[in-house]
């Protein structure tokens, strides 16, 4: 929890009990459901919430924004975004049921109100939103070819809407049909932790 604090220093009362109870959630439901491999689990701020906040180094969301989150598993990085932007909804979208089921629990659990979920491919999701965020589901191609009908013509932030995706390694290949548009952040330049060396946030807009 203490590196959570270390980089958001400035979070309320209730988000600092919503990030400190993820650890039991997790690990109780991880140890009936896996959703986090077993030996990551106690890595689980660092490599998971974390991570996941690292899209708020690159976007701060205003208030009112909706959000899809593709292929959340566990509820990442929907859930730490979630605390995060109270004033944000999120839609927490997987194909698989159980993991759907454990981020419904643990949202409910901590009290998010800013979050729903659908159990579904990504093809059958029809709502729009302004920014669809994930987590390495597929690759960037893949990805935007199936979310395009997802994202509003409706402007709100200070990025166009599209997809923010946080993905690790070498990207080039894989960003090069989006090259002139595809923003690339790296997460090493926010956090110095040996695990970021390798993280990006990558934005396009759609």
């Amino acid at each position: 929890m203490e590196i959570i604090l270390k980089y958001f220093p400035d979070l309320t009362e209730e988000q600092r009990k919503q990030f400190a109870a993820l650890y039991a959630l997790y690990t109780d439901w991880n140890s009936k459901i896996n959703v986090i491999s077993r030996k990551d689990i106690e890595n689980l701020y660092e490599h998971h919430v974390l991570h996941s906040l690292g899209i708020a180094k690159v976007i701060q969301f205003r208030p009112g924004t909706s959000i899809m989150d593709l292929g959340t598993g566990g509820g990442f990085p929907g859930i730490p975004l979630a605390i995060l932007f109270p004033e944000v909804k999120f839609h927490l979208v997987d194909s698989i049921g159980k993991k759907v089921r454990v981020a419904t629990e643990v949202a409910n659990a901590i009290g998010l109100k800013n979050v729903t979920f659908r159990h579904a491919r990504a093809e059958e999701e029809k709502q729009t939103f302004d920014f669809v965020v994930s987590r390495a589901v597929m690759p960037l191609a893949d990805l935007i070819k199936i979310i395009k009908k997802n994202i509003s013509s409706k402007q709100q932030n200070a990025l166009p809407n599209g997809l923010i995706c946080l993905k690790g390694g070498e990207l080039e290949h894989e960003t090069m049909p989006f090259k002139h548009k595809t923003v690339i952040h790296s997460l090493s330049d926010n956090f110095e932790e040996e695990f970021f060396k390798t993280k990006k946030v990558v934005y396009v807009p759609i």
